[in-house]
Formats: C-alpha cells, sequence, structure tokens
C-alpha cells in the first residue's frame, strides 16, 4: 500500500513511518526538513514540503492509497492554524486526486468529557488549565481541523489520544469511540493505530480514543517533558 505521512519528522511521524515500512508498505514521509529524517529505506521517498503549501500537498497526495497526518505543534500563547490549514489543503488534495482514506491526530481533551477514573484536583483544576490555558490555541484549532476532515466526504478517522510519551514497543494499547481512563499514550501505540487504521480502514467516520496502560510516565514527568520541551511534528 501507498501511505503518505505528514508530519513524518515528528517523533509520532517517525515512528509512523518505520512501522509501515517494517509492514512492506511504501511510505511518502512529507517534512519541511528532509536533510534531518533519519530513516532510509527503498520503499522511503523523503519529500520537503510545508502542509501550508497547497500545491506542494497535492504533489505528494497525487498516487497515494491513503494519507497520515501526525502534525502537531507545541502549547503557547500565540494563535494557532496548522491543524486547520492542513485539515482544508489535504482533504482538497486528497478530493481532487480520489485518495479516499485519511487518518490524523488530535487529542483526547475534545471528547469534551471529564477524564473518567480521575479525582476532583485533576479533572475540575488541572485539566481544565491545560485545555483552557496552556493549550487553548492548539486546541482551538484542532476543533477547526476536526470540523474540516468530518465534513470532506472522505473515509476519515481521527485519533485522540492521550498525553504522549515516548516508549520503546507497541504494547497491548486500548482502543475506543469514547474517552478512556488513564493519562497517556505512548507515540509507538498511537502510531500503530494510525496505520493500522490507514490500512486495514477500520473505524471510518469515527473519533477514536487510544490509550497505553502499561509503562506510563507520572503526569509531572509527562507535563515537564512534553508541554515545555516543545515537541512538534513537521
Amino acid at each position: 500500500m501507498k501511505l503518505v505521512v505528514f508530519g513524518a519528522n515528528g517523533p509520532t511521524g517517525r515512528q509512523a513511518t518505520a512501522q509501515a515500512l517494517a509492514d512492506g508498505h511504501e511510505v511518502t514521509a512529507v517534512t519541511r526538513r528532509p536533510e534531518d529524517f533519519p530513516l532510509a529505506d527503498a520503499r522511503l521517498r523523503i519529500v520537503g514540503a510545508d502542509v501550508r503549501d497547497p500545491l506542494a500537498v497535492e504533489a505528494v497526495v497525487a498516487g497515494q492509497h491513503a494519507v497520515i497526518s501526525s502534525l502537531g505543534v507545541p502549547y503557547g500563547r500565540a494563535p494557532v492554524s496548522l491543524y486547520s490549514e492542513a485539515g482544508t489543503h489535504i482533504t482538497q488534495a486528497m478530493t481532487k486526486h480520489g485518495v479516499r482514506r485519511l487518518v490524523c491526530v488530535t487529542s483526547t481533551v475534545l471528547f469534551d468529557t471529564e477524564a473518567p477514573g480521575e479525582g476532583f484536583l485533576f479533572r475540575k483544576v488541572v485539566e481544565p488549565l491545560i485545555a483552557r490555558t496552556m493549550g487553548r490555541t492548539v486546541y482551538e484549532d484542532m476543533r477547526r481541523m476536526e470540523a474540516i476532515v468530518r465534513d470532506s466526504g472522505l473515509d476519515w478517522t481521527v485519533v485522540r489520544p492521550g498525553g504522549l510519551f515516548d516508549a520503546d514497543a507497541v504494547t497491548d494499547y486500548q482502543v475506543a469511540t469514547t474517552r478512556l481512563p488513564g493519562r497517556f499514550t505512548s507515540r509507538s501505540d498511537l502510531a500503530h493505530a494510525l496505520v493500522r487504521r490507514a490500512v486495514d480502514g477500520l473505524d471510518v467516520h469515527s473519533f477514536i480514543d487510544v490509550r497505553t496502560t502499561d509503562g506510563a510516565p507520572t503526569f509531572l514527568e509527562l507535563l515537564r517533558k512534553e508541554a515545555f520541551g516543545g515537541k512538534k511534528s513537521s
């Protein structure tokens, strides 16, 4: 299968690219910094392109079987438009070139339900602080992207993981169409879920949660590393 991965040079994108190649698929990895891309394979094509450029997006989408978007930006005060611009350009390119299958990433926060199984402090203080203050601009634009994808007429799936962290291997993670208990999702598990849905056509027209139950960090460890470490996908 021919897959294109936007945000391929981010930590989730690299995992998705590597897993897809290991499964025998042909992958086009799209990044603004192709010279920094660490993977090499006979079935890998690395393309330097900006998802904000609709012509560049069209060029890489043409001839593909499915599209994965693992784009991301760190929290900050400035307005965010990357998700909605990417959603617009990717869905338009897919429609033009007859590519039906799209899988992309947002956040479990967008389920708009309180975290199941959590105490009062996390539900009423910590998560609202992250969602409405620290990550407000990111989540606002994620919502705009979800609406664009939902209304695209394509065969889409939106994956809404918990707080992301790095792990060495794929685990027996959980998947549901409602918010799952637990705070964290490993990037290896998220990448696996993305590739499986792109290839196998699972959960079409669904928003799904993916949650790692083994080997997760503490909340403070994750917040320090991810929210303030500036990890992004490009």
